[in-house]
């Protein structure tokens, strides 16, 4: 039997009525392609469905392999179309800076990676991903990432990008303040944290590294 990934994007568009934004393409395209080589089943989904959006900035130098991965974004399931996390090994959560503002607070997403967590299936999210795990309550009420180790685009990456003006919150800070034990490494590294079947990365740079990191998990 196939592994089946379920990977969910956002489709935020906006940070305000002038800056536009969306998912980072390569924190998509990076996995994709590592789960596609091995034959992996692959269900893109994202809160509204349809169409996801995809950032500018990250459609810079980069390989025609990646930017032909945008044709699996053009048609996303609606999150509320996905009856349950039976059907999948794994949820990841690419990140840009559009799950800031759609992922929080979707509660189909939380009980999805709720669910995934306690059936001890592998949560993934890499960069602005873990967006998504900070309204996450497991069935006894606590925080899915009180104690956990987890990483995420730090808030020092954040004010380099001179991005966090625009920002609902800084995501470090509200990992921390649901109790997480937070590790963050020097700007822009190559960097993972695994704490059980929860996997986090803290930026595009680590992408490669967490869907390997899956992919090992999934066996």
């Amino acid at each position: 039997m196939a592994k089946h990934i379920l990977m969910v994007v956002t489709t935020a568009r906006k940070m305000d009525q002038e800056h536009s934004t969306g998912l980072w393409l390569s924190e998509f395209a990076e996995p994709f392609i590592e789960f596609k080589k091995l034959g992996y089943e692959i269900t893109v989904a994202s809160p509204k469905g349809g169409k996801a959006p995809i950032d500018e900035r990250s459609l810079g130098e980069i390989e025609q392999e990646i930017l032909d991965t945008a044709v699996y974004l053009e048609d996303t399931v609606k999150l509320e179309d996905i009856e349950s996390h039976e059907a999948y090994d794994a949820i990841f959560l690419p990140g840009g800076h559009g799950t800031m503002f759609d992922f929080p607070d979707n509660r189909k997403l939380q009980a999805l990676i709720r669910d995934f967590y306690e059936s001890n299936k592998v949560v993934a999210a890499v960069c602005h991903g873990p967006a998504g795990l900070v309204g996450v309550t497991l069935s006894d009420g606590t925080p899915l990432v009180k104690g956990k180790t987890v990483t995420s685009f730090t808030d020092e990456e954040e004010r380099a990008t001179t991005l966090d003006r625009f920002m609902p919150f800084m995501l470090e800070t509200r990992l921390r303040e649901l109790g997480a034990q937070f590790v963050a490494a020097e700007k822009w590294a190559d960097h993972c944290e695994v704490d059980g079947k929860l996997i986090t990365g803290q930026n595009p740079q680590s992408t490669v590294r967490v869907a390997q990191e899956v992919v090992k998990q999934l066996g």
